[in-house]
């Protein structure tokens, strides 16, 4: 259900996707009033589900900065037509551009006049860029442990959604692939000593998400976005991350538990839902 007004007032990879292959069944957004012709901007997504436009935290982060930044896109969701079997999403393609990665993303936003920033003092910026650095060491491993590492949510949430929107063969292939991807992203960044256990390196990430989870929850207090009355680069990301874990309806519910327990992180999510992607709410 809606929830508007329920919070108080206050490095890049190489990309290895085919530029070739044409999707149909694209669905264009926020590009009234553009000129005939105006070459506008496709971004190659993951797709949604549990009253989300997309169930993939940066992809979802893109799509909410985009939002907020009034970025004109065309949309195309992975769909049983997609043949890539890189698995190469969010991306971003304008002109001769490919772009990957959300940070590359939000810049190239930026640089063509989309910022959702604008109102940020240099204080703010820098704070920004080092509380995404600290989602991404803190909250992220966690997240994609609940996702694609734990046995029971893997098996009976993760795999079997994304398994059913690959074409066969890749459904057989691709979640496996994504499942060793984050698991080496988690590894990366905690399996190393002290930590050597997998026991050990999940107590350790829960216990950071959680810790992650309050201190956003202190900074956002009662207000509706992190930096004032307009969203920015970190309300995007903060809602790509979090949403996903609100909204999905897992098994093993750890983490989810915890952020039920800091009604202004899910009163944030469902603002934004409702203010920014009402054409979601209503199937959540």
């Amino acid at each position: 259900m809606c929830r508007c007004g329920s919070a108080p007032p206050g490095d890049g990879r190489g990309v290895r996707l085919s530029l070739r292959q044409e999707i149909p069944d694209r669905r264009s957004v926020v590009v009234a009033g553009l000129p005939r012709g105006f070459p506008v901007m496709e971004l190659r997504y993951w797709g949604g589900d549990w009253g989300l436009p997309s169930v993939h935290p940066e992809c979802l982060a893109v799509l909410a900065y985009a939002k907020f930044g009034g970025a004109p896109l065309t949309l195309t969701p992975v769909d049983y037509t997609w043949a890539s079997s890189q698995g190469e999403v969010p991306l971003l393609i304008h002109k001769d551009d490919v772009i990957a990665l959300p940070v590359n993303i939000l810049s190239y936003f930026r640089k063509q006049k989309y910022n959702a920033d604008y109102v940020l003092s240099a204080r703010e910026g820098s704070d920004t860029l080092a509380y995404v650095a600290l989602l991404e060491e803190k909250l992220l491993p966690a997240i994609l442990h609940t996702f694609w590492v734990d046995p029971d949510n893997y098996s009976s949430v993760t795999r079997p959604w994304y398994a059913s929107r690959i074409p066969f063969p890749l459904r057989f292939y691709l979640p496996g692939r994504m499942y060793r991807e984050a698991l080496n992203r988690i590894l990366v960044t905690k399996g190393q000593p002290p930590l050597y256990s997998m026991n050990e390196v999940e107590a350790q990430i829960y216990k950071d998400a959680k810790e992650c989870l309050n201190l956003l929850s202190n900074r956002l207090g009662r207000s509706q976005f992190f930096f004032g009355d307009m969203p920015t680069t970190l309300d995007a990301f903060v809602f790509g991350f979090l949403a996903p874990l609100y909204k999905a309806r897992l098994l093993k519910v750890q983490l989810q538990e915890h952020l039920k327990q800091l009604p202004n992180l899910c009163d944030f999510c469902d603002h934004v839902l409702c203010v920014h992607f009402t054409e979601h709410t209503e199937d959540g």
